[in-house]
C-alpha cells in the first residue's frame, strides 16, 4: 500500500474504516458531530524556506488550506502585497487587497492600516525602509517564517496506519470526545481552545496541590496544549490532563501507579515540538529522555553534568538535547550516542538557563553571574556577552532568557531585579519594563505570551506581575501563592498560565 496519500484520503480512509467497523452510522455523523483539524504540511523545512525565499506562489495555495490566526494572516499578506508593490506589480497587488477576505476584514476593523497599503499602490517611488519599518525585507520574512512555523505540523508517513487504527475508533467510540469538538488526526486528540486575542490572568482555573515536602520545581506545558508535565523534588515525574486537572489516566502506566522517575529532584523539562518526547534533567547532573505514550526510558545521560542540570532544551529535529547546569557548562547531547557533542565554557556561577536561537545557529545562556552569553552553536565561540542593567552593584543573577515572538532576533532577559528587559542581538536594551517595587519583588522567573503581546513575571513576594508589550506598561499584579513562589510557564495558544510554589501548589491562572 503506497503511503504517498493527500491529507483528503487519509480523511476517507479513516471515515470508511470507522464505518465499517461499526463505530460510527455514517459519514454525515462524524461531519455533524466532529470538526476535522488538518494544520499541516508536507515539510516544515520547505514551508519556511518558500517564506524565507518569498515563494509566494508555493506559500499562497498552503496558507489557505490552514487555519491559521488572523494576525499571523494579515502580517503574511501585508508582506506579499508590500512585495508586489515594490516589484511594481500594482494592478496585482491591488487585486489582493480588494478580492481577499483578509483584507476585507482589515478594511473593516483596522482601516488605517489598510488604507496605508492603498495609499503605496498610488506612489511612484517605493522607500525600502519607510515600508518595512525600519527592517529588512529579508528579517520580515524570517519573522513571518517563524511565526507561521509555530502553527503548523509536519505528518509522517508511518502515522498513517496509527491514525486509521486509533484516532476516531479510540475517541469517539470510548465517548472522549464530545458533539462539537475539534479533532486533529494527525495527534489523535482532541484539539483544545485557541484564544485569538491574548490577556492577562486574572482568575484562578484550578489548582492542584502535592505534599510541600514533594513540590513541583518545574512543569511545562505540551506543544498541543493538551497536557503539562510536572517534575518534583521526590524525582517523580507527572503528566496532568488539563480538561479533569487530574493525572493522565489514559496513559496505562499512570493509571497502575507508575510513573517516570528520576534518581533526584528533577529541575527541568521540556517536550519534542510533536509533544511525544521529554526530556527532564535532575539535580544530580543526570538527563533523561521518555516516551510519554508508554513512559520508557528511551535514553539515559547519567554524567551529562558535574552538578543539577538546570535547564534541557530539545533542538527542533528532537535530536540534540541542549542542557545548562550548576557547573557554569552549556552542553549538547546526541539522543542516539548519548554523548557531549559540544561544550561552552565561559560562564564563572550558575548556568541558569540556555535556549537556541530561532534558526539554530546560536545558543544563548544566562548565568548567575549576571551576563547573558550568545555562543555559535557550530564552533562553540562565544560571539559577544553582556551585563543586563541592575540597580544594585555586584552579580545579579540572570534567572531566564526568551525569544521575543515578535522579532526573532530579540530576546526577553529576566535578572533577578525588578525589572525585565528586551534585548537585541548585540545586547543593546530594545525595551524595559519594570514594577516600581524597590523591596521584596525581585523577579525569580518570566515567560513569554505566545504571540509576544504580554511578558509575565514571577516575583519573590508571590505576584504575578504583567506587563504590556504595546503599551510598555504594567497593567495587572495578581497574587498567584501566598508564600515560596518558583516559577511559571505559559499554555502555547490559550491565555493560561502555571505557576508552582514551595508550599505544593500548582495553579492554573486563565483570563
Amino acid at each position: 500500500m503506497s503511503l504517498e496519500i493527500e491529507a483528503a484520503d487519509v480523511i476517507k480512509i479513516i471515515l470508511q474504516f470507522c464505518k465499517e467497523s461499526g463505530l460510527l452510522a455514517s459519514f454525515d455523523a462524524i461531519q455533524n458531530e466532529c470538526q476535522v483539524s488538518l494544520n499541516t504540511v508536507d515539510s516544515i523545512e520547505t514551508f519556511v524556506s518558500d517564506v524565507n525565499n518569498g515563494r509566494w506562489d508555493a506559500v499562497l495555495p498552503v496558507v489557505t488550506q490552514l487555519k491559521l490566526p488572523r494576525s499571523k494572516l494579515e502580517d503574511l499578506y501585508e508582506l506579499v502585497v508590500l512585495e508586489m508593490i515594490e516589484l511594481r506589480e500594482i494592478d496585482t497587488a491591488r487585486a489582493m487587497l480588494r478580492q481577499t477576505q483578509v483584507f476585507q476584514r482589515m478594511k473593516r476593523d483596522n482601516p488605517e492600516r489598510y488604507m496605508r497599503l492603498e495609499q503605496l499602490c498610488g506612489r511612484t517611488y517605493f522607500d525600502i525602509r519607510e515600508v518595512y519599518g525600519g527592517t529588512s525585507k529579508e528579517k520580515r520574512r524570517g519573522q513571518i517564517a517563524h511565526s507561521l512555523s509555530q502553527e503548523v505540523t509536519m505528518v509522517p508517513p508511518s502515522r498513517l496506519m496509527d491514525l486509521i487504527g486509533q484516532a476516531l475508533k479510540w475517541q469517539q467510540h470510548q465517548g472522549l470526545l464530545p458533539a462539537g469538538t475539534a479533532f486533529d488526526l494527525f495527534r489523535g486528540t482532541a484539539q483544545g481552545q485557541r484564544d485569538e486575542v491574548e490577556s492577562f490572568p486574572v482568575a484562578m482555573e484550578r489548582e492542584v496541590k502535592v505534599p510541600k515536602a514533594y513540590h513541583h520545581e518545574c512543569a511545562r506545558f505540551s506543544p498541543d496544549g493538551q497536557m503539562i508535565a510536572t517534575g518534583s523534588t521526590d524525582g517523580i515525574i507527572e503528566i496532568w490532563d488539563l480538561v479533569s486537572g487530574k493525572v493522565k489516566k489514559d496513559l496505562q502506566y499512570q493509571a497502575d501507579n507508575n510513573f517516570m522517575l528520576q534518581d533526584s529532584a528533577v529541575l527541568c523539562m521540556d517536550f519534542t515540538r510533536d509533544s511525544e518526547l521529554l526530556v527532564t534533567g535532575a539535580n544530580n547532573g543526570q538527563l533523561k529522555v521518555w516516551r510519554i505514550r508508554t513512559g520508557q526510558c528511551l535514553k539515559r545521560i547519567d554524567r551529562a553534568h558535574a552538578q543539577g542540570v538546570t535547564s534541557a532544551t530539545f533542538s527542533r529535529d528532537g535530536s540534540h538535547v541542549l542542557s545548562g547546569s550548576f557547573d557554569g557548562i552549556v552542553r549538547v547531547h546526541g539522543l542516539k550516542s548519548g554523548k557531549t557533542l559540544k561544550e561552552f565554557r565561559g560562564h564563572t556561577s550558575f548556568v541558569n538557563d540556555a535556549i537556541y536561537s530561532a534558526d539554530g545557529s546560536q545558543v544563548i545562556s544566562a548565568s548567575s553571574d549576571a551576563t547573558v552569553r550568545i555562543w555559535d552553536s557550530k564552533s562553540c565561540e562565544c560571539i559577544r556577552a553582556f551585563r543586563p542593567p541592575q540597580s544594585i552593584s555586584g552579580e545579579v543573577p540572570v534567572n531566564t532568557v526568551h525569544l521575543f515572538p515578535q522579532n526573532v532576533d530579540q530576546t526577553v532577559v529576566c535578572n533577578r531585579t525588578s525589572m525585565v528587559f528586551v534585548v537585541t542581538s548585540d545586547g543593546s536594551v530594545a525595551k524595559t519594563f519594570q514594577s516600581g517595587k524597590r523591596e521584596g519583588g525581585d523577579f525569580l522567573a518570566a515567560c513569554v505570551s505566545p504571540h509576544g503581546d504580554w511578558i509575565y513575571c514571577l516575583a519573590e513576594d508571590s505576584n504575578l506581575y504583567c506587563f504590556s508589550v504595546s503599551t510598555g506598561k504594567l497593567e495587572n499584579i495578581l497574587q498567584v501563592h501566598d508564600k515560596g513562589a518558583i516559577g511559571l510557564c505559559h499554555h502555547p495558544h490559550r491565555n493560561l498560565i502555571a505557576t508552582f510554589s514551595e508550599e505544593g501548589e500548582l495553579r492554573f491562572w486563565k483570563a
